[in-house]
């Protein structure tokens, strides 16, 4: 059957993001079909748009997405633990899911509970995945612990600084803006610092009384991953999990001698490649989301055709909440 998508046929700006149609096969062996009721706009998708590419990244022409919501629609030879009219998530299954609907091998489908809303988490299943590994699994966030979270009032940032609290951490977070500090306030961010304004390095030494951190978070790469690095402690890990601003500059490996640090790039998808692994990310995820105090907004509501104008959005930085298409 044919579906509508949105596809990508050479890198550039949001305007290359061109709706049109697919073909979807019936399901086979040990596959779903879904039917996306919620597909969530993550900062990845303006990477693969723009072709800034981490070494696997897709070339076009491509569908690209790598978060939805769905019911499923079809069942294929073999499949056991879902039913026709399941709700389900899916994140980082490879790019595709700026879809009506897809077909998606039944072992990296994640039952949504019946107690959490669709949209709730459409707009937030993806970075919950992210939070868990970046702060209980990569770096273990443990009670009385400083932490910076760069880009505090982003999609991510936002999430961050509420989990670290809750892990009983004291949050530094940078922001553009007196109104997006004023807003990671009342998340719970302990020390906003206004990075247009404040030299983060300076206000984080002072913060920790010289001592520095023992984990920054830096999702916005060139403009601030050396600026990290200073703001660490002995023996501190620096975690370059996103390049808003671009890629890392290479840098000498000296650099880390004096104070004994570490640097590291994750990827998501190697955190959840294990079956168990993603279930245990997926159940602390959805526990935390049911607490009705964990504050996730959700600016915006788009159809799939719009997907030009959900990039424009979260690129223009100028919106807290998360953005949804819907099919």
């Amino acid at each position: 059957m044919k579906t509508a998508c949105v596809r990508i046929t050479r890198f550039g700006p949001p305007e290359v993001l061109e709706p049109g149609e697919v073909e979807i096969a019936a399901p086979g062996p040990g596959e779903v079909l879904v039917r996306h009721t919620g597909i969530g706009v993550n900062f990845v998708d303006v990477y693969h748009r723009i072709g800034q590419l981490h070494g696997d990244g897709p070339f076009p022409p491509f569908i690209p997405g790598v978060q939805a919501n769905g019911v499923v629609e079809a069942i294929g030879p073999g499949v056991q633990g879902f039913a026709v009219g399941d709700r389900v998530t899916h994140a980082n299954v490879g790019i595709g899911s700026y879809v009506a609907h897809r077909v998606l091998p039944a072992d990296r489908l994640v039952r949504v509970p019946d107690a959490l809303d669709d949209d709730l988490v459409a707009a937030s299943y993806l970075r919950g995945l992210t939070c868990h590994y970046l702060l209980k699994r990569l770096y273990v966030v443990k009670p009385g612990d400083t932490v910076l979270v760069h880009a505090a009032a982003g999609g991510v940032g936002q999430l961050m600084v509420q989990w670290a609290r809750r892990l009983g951490a004291t949050v530094i977070g940078t922001v553009g803006s007196e109104a997006k500090a004023e807003y990671v306030r009342g998340l719970g961010c302990d020390h906003p610092i206004v990075y247009t304004r404040q030299d983060f390095v300076k206000e984080t030494m002072r913060i920790t009384g010289g001592e520095g951190v023992p984990v920054v978070y830096d999702s916005v790469g060139r403009d601030t991953f050396m600026g990290s690095l200073d703001c660490l402690r002995p023996m501190g890990i620096a975690i370059n999990y996103g390049t808003a601003s671009g890629q890392v500059e290479p840098f000498p490996l000296q650099r880390l001698h004096s104070k004994s640090l570490s640097v590291c790039r994750p990827t998501l998808r190697t955190w959840i490649a294990k079956r168990e692994d993603l279930d245990r990310a997926s159940t602390e995820f959805f526990e935390l989301l049911a607490d009705r105090s964990l504050k996730i907004d959700i600016a915006a509501k788009l159809p799939l055709s719009e997907a030009a104008r959900a990039h424009e959005l979260i690129e223009g930085r100028s919106i807290s909440g998360a953005v949804l298409l819907q099919p």
